[in-house]
């Protein structure tokens, strides 16, 4: 795991801000830090390493092609790296390698077989940058599934300039690029009613204007002089869905079961392999516990596991871990952490993230990251189970809800959604809102979107104030369409079963967005590497050729998984309800401390200085949680927007 970053065509001093750009991610990569530039300083490459595979610095990056054509730095690793090495060797593409790094095997592979087709046979998480000195292009890639972030973009002449000619740059984290001499791209506020609809900024966009997210199973290529990016894939989820509902796994519940035992049998027998220790995040849940059964399966020492406790009994899972790693056998380690740790973290959040986010669960996923690292360098997480084996209760709860909705014509539930919705503006109740929202769906997946909207562009201020004039003239509904994303955009009906269009609504968007993002990042600030081992691509195809009734049924969420779990842990020990890896937010921001804290950033003084939110509807969401306990998570996703602007030293 490490931070990658560089630039090309940039006027200012390269060494000194490719230093600082490197410097800036040096959590990512305590380890060692590289430099490289070419002859004419044009393109230069920085990279920040955490040792994994081959600590030795014949894995130092940047790394060039043995042939001396290819430069690259690369964050991430190549599990079946081993496999492409020996096929080189065989191949006589390589007569012999410096060390034993996937880096070098990856670098080697581009030589020979192109960066296209080496990706393909890659199985691992990653974000590349490659530069070609025959053709002087660099190349952008990033992971299947979006395991690693990049940043791209163009940087902006100066403030007082419309244009974006001020160089390319790239970059493991927007801090990094923001820190470069002269950043003056402004804020993207096309993004921010999407932002204030589900915590979190999209893929494409990012919070800066000229500034963008290289997605998932995409590579980017720009060439001499570094002005027009062009796009291409290599890899798609959608596809991927796509071909495996048309070509189902036809055999019994039991056979897939056993298939997808030994596909996450191998997963995680090549995500365990590393030169430093390896430990693995364990909750109550179904995802974490298959994955460490299958870890502690295959060991010949007990596996490191991880939790950690809250004081709170609805909000505390280690009880229930702890019976489980006794029941498997691992070497446990529980802390139990109080609301001052976890409060403490609060003020250090928008760092970590270089951009707004606000899923609250990051704040017990930093500190059991942070417990984690004092043990091991590398752990295994069970993130992607709940969105491949259908786990999550809104996707029955809307897929009910549509089964009644779907049977009205759609002229009476256009009338009558729109009478709810006046009667919900005339009384204020949120709940009529959401009624009035989920009656006017067209379709499952449309209410799907309807579910996830909440206050959304309401609180995106419409005609910024006179003096706003750094962000120029703009309308926040006509930037709704400047600013759509993958749930805006979901083709309805895309595959035939609905429950399947919403989880794969899931991956496109919410997963490598809010969930992946969320544990890099977190990870990251402690210098940990987190591996996902229900996201290697062959399980990934498989789980897509799965019928439905094998994901779920008869009440029963991810199935498949429990049959495969229940072979190494007693049914009655999972079979309690999920409680979650959250935290009482809305009892805290209450409390004296917070609330001073929160509302130093709602005072209406700084939000009109801003220019951004409308400030009455802001302090209403406030003063309804203050005065009459009405809690919505907008709330906390304003506060995250405000620490962020602050914290970067934002001004309009």
């Amino acid at each position: 795991m490490c931070g990658i970053a560089g630039f090309c065509n940039f006027r200012g001093d390269w060494r000194k801000n490719i230093e600082r750009m490197c410097d800036k991610m040096r959590d990512r990569g305590p380890d060692a830090s590289g430099v490289w530039a070419s002859d004419d300083c044009r393109v230069v490459l920085g990279h920040r390493r955490l040792a994994i595979v081959d600590l030795t610095p014949t894995g130092a990056q940047p790394m060039t092609s043995h042939d001396g054509r290819y430069v690259m730095v690369y964050n991430g690793e190549i599990y079946n790296h081993t496999d492409i090495r020996k096929k080189l060797l065989a191949e006589g593409r390589v007569s012999a390698f410096r060390g034993t790094s996937d880096t070098e095997t990856l670098l080697e592979a581009v030589s020979a077989y192109g960066l296209a087709d080496t990706l393909k046979m890659a199985k691992g998480m990653f974000a590349i940058a490659l530069y070609d000195q025959q053709e002087r292009a660099l190349f952008l890639s990033r992971d299947r599934i979006g395991e690693k972030p990049l940043y791209y973009g163009l940087l902006k002449d100066d403030i007082n300039s419309g244009s974006y000619g001020g160089g390319f740059v790239f970059g493991s984290d927007l801090s990094s690029i923001a820190s470069l001499d002269g950043f003056t791209n402004p804020v993207n506020v096309d993004i921010l009613g999407d932002y204030m609809r589900y915590g979190y900024i999209s893929a494409p966009y990012s919070i800066y204007r000229g500034i963008w997210k290289l997605e998932p199973g995409k590579i980017l290529k720009v060439k001499s002089p570094f002005d027009k990016p062009e796009i291409s894939s290599y890899w798609s989820m959608v596809e991927t869905a796509v071909f495996g509902q048309k070509n189902l796994f036809r055999a019994s519940r039991q056979e897939a079961a056993e298939e997808l035992e030994r596909l996450l049998r191998k997963s995680i027998a090549g995500q365990m392999v590393a030169d430093v220790p390896v430990g693995a995040f364990l909750s109550a849940g179904i995802d974490s516990s298959t994955v460490v059964s299958l870890m502690q399966a295959q060991s010949t020492h007990k596996v490191r596991t991880f939790t950690v406790g809250m004081g709170e009994e609805q909000f505390n899972e280690a009880p229930v871990a702890k019976e489980i790693a006794a029941r498997l056998g691992t070497e446990h380690t529980e802390v139990y952490i109080t609301e001052e740790d976890a409060k403490s973290v609060i003020p250090s959040l928008a760092g970590m993230f270089g951009e707004p986010f606000a899923d609250s669960s990051q704040i017990p996923t930093y500190l059991v990251s942070k417990i984690t690292r004092e043990h091991v360098t590398v752990s295994l997480s069970g993130d992607g189970g709940d969105e491949l084996f259908c786990g999550y209760n809104t996707y029955y709860s809307i897929d009910r809800i549509w089964n009644k909705v779907k049977k009205l014509p759609w002229p009476l539930r256009r009338a009558g959604s729109d009478a709810l919705g006046m009667a919900a503006r005339l009384s204020g109740k949120g709940a009529l809102a959401t009624r009035a929202g989920l009656l006017g769906a067209r379709s499952i997946e449309d209410m799907y979107l309807r579910s996830e909207i909440g206050e959304g562009i309401r609180l995106v201020r419409r005609r910024p104030c006179a003096e706003s004039a750094a962000f120029g003239p703009w309308d926040a509904v006509q930037a709704r369409e400047a600013g759509l994303t993958w749930m805006d955009t979901y083709p309805s009906g895309l595959l035939e079963d609905p429950q399947h269009n919403l989880m794969l609504m899931d991956l496109l968007m919410y997963h490598p967005d809010d969930i992946l993002n969320k544990v890099d990042r977190t990870a990251m600030a402690v210098s940990l590497e987190t591996r996902v081992p229900m996201l290697d691509r062959d399980v990934v195809e498989f789980a897509w050729t799965l019928p439905l009734a094998y994901r779920q049924g008869d009440g029963v969420s991810k199935r498949i998984l429990r049959d495969i779990l229940y072979r190494y842990v007693p049914r009655e020990l999972m079979e309690r309800p999920k409680k979650g890896f959250s935290i009482p937010l809305h009892r805290w921001l209450k409390e004296p401390e917070l609330r001073e804290w929160a509302e130093s950033l709602l005072a209406p003084s700084l939000m009109e200085e801003q220019g951004l939110l409308e400030t009455t509807a802001v302090r209403k969401l406030w003063d309804d949680y203050i005065m009459r306990d009405v809690w919505k998570p907008q709330i906390w996703y304003i506060l995250m927007f405000q620490e962020w602007m602050q914290k970067m030293k934002i001004k309009s």
